[in-house]
């Protein structure tokens, strides 16, 4: 199937069908889209110039458009998470889904079979998104596009990455016991919303944050120090938002944010960071660049790969490997960070967004 690019405009999953079908559905709806406004601009941008330069590249990425498109409708057949459901053996309502994640799915049980289907049918249709938005900046790359333009394309698939993580991030903070019950209890809402539109207002507040901090990092890589992370910190600080700001200057002083910090500051494990410390102590050594880390560690090549900024799934792969490092540690009641930063920065911004609803209340 090719699409007719020409007159292509933002698609809702309601334009896939007409009014008598949609009766037929128990007036269903949902408020995933294909392409938001600001993607169906960048598509729109892609389609004009590929439709000089390679018209057959442009049919192949009009298919798996298409695709995303079917994909769409498929998950628009499963009932909203956020109204009540009466459908047999199906019934649910928002505050039982809350309920589930928040009391009745403990530490370390694996959800995939208590979750909804819309709700890991959505993460597929997310992954397929962001793939087809990675292959949209190559080409774009590989056919002349301008620099600012191919940085658009990153910047969404970016946006998009992050917006995965955020479900994993909401499931870790769901877990954690240590949490508030109405902080989880806010948490699991805000993953119900994820869940429903695959957009999500913390990662815009949370995204920009991270990936500036992320990209900081191999600017700071060279000097290691003393692996303390004083300076590194002061430098990743003076341009951030006041969110961070009042993130470092409150919560660093707490054992777990600060090591998870260094985990992300350095893209080592705790572990191979307490190594080179003890190196550092042993030498009399003040200062040393990366490459002298990985050659203390023997893994040179591993962790150059950990500093490749232009993949966004760098990114979500580091942060996976330093959740499960993390959960292990805390299972096995092991020294070193048993949550990650994101982790750390999502409930500090959860707790804030809590702290102003109660304001608000009060004020009324």
């Amino acid at each position: 199937m090719c699409l007719d690019t020409s007159s292509f405009e933002t698609v809702d999953i309601e334009d896939f069908y007409d009014p008598d079908e949609l009766s037929k559905q128990n007036d269903f709806s949902t408020d995933l889209v294909v392409l938001t406004e600001r993607e169906q601009i960048l598509y729109n941008l892609f389609v004009d110039r590929m439709t000089e330069v390679s018209p057959e590249t442009l049919t192949v990425v009009s298919d798996r458009l298409a695709d995303l498109e079917r994909l769409t409708r498929n998950i628009a057949h499963f009932p909203s998470l956020l109204k009540a459901n009466s459908n047999g053996a199906f019934d649910h309502s928002t505050e039982e889904l809350v309920d589930n994640l928040v009391k009745r799915l403990s530490e370390g049980t694996d959800r995939s079979l208590y979750l909804p289907a819309k709700a890991t049918l959505g993460k597929g249709f997310l992954v397929a998104k962001f793939q087809f938005f990675m292959s949209l900046a190559k080409i774009a790359a590989e056919s002349g596009f301008s620099k600012s333009q191919i940085h658009e394309f990153q910047l969404t698939s970016t946006k998009l990455m992050f917006t995965l993580m955020a479900e994993d991030v909401y499931m870790s903070l769901l877990d954690n016991v240590t949490i508030p019950l109405e902080i989880r209890q806010e948490t699991a809402n805000a993953l119900i919303i994820l869940w429903e539109h695959r957009s999500d207002q913390n990662v815009a507040d949370m995204a920009p944050v991270l990936e500036a901090v992320w990209n900081a990092r191999s600017r700071l890589a060279p000097a290691f120090g003393t692996m303390v992370g004083t300076s590194e910190l002061l430098l990743l600080s003076i341009e951030m938002d006041d969110t961070w700001r009042r993130f470092i200057a409150t919560q660093t002083g707490d054992r777990d944010v600060s090591m998870a910090l260094e985990e992300f500051l350095f893209g080592l494990s705790y572990e191979d960071i307490q190594r080179v410390k003890a190196v550092l102590r042993d030498r009399g050594i003040s200062a040393i660049g990366r490459h002298e880390v990985a050659a203390f560690l023997d893994r040179e090549d591993e962790l150059e790969t950990t500093f490749d900024d232009a993949d966004p799934r760098s990114f979500y792969l580091g942060y996976s490997v330093r959740r499960d490092n993390a959960k292990a540690r805390l299972r096995m009641n092991q020294p070193g960070p048993h949550h990650t930063l994101e982790d750390h920065y999502m409930k500090f911004i959860l707790e804030e967004n809590k702290e102003k609803q109660q304001t608000d209340v009060d004020t009324e």
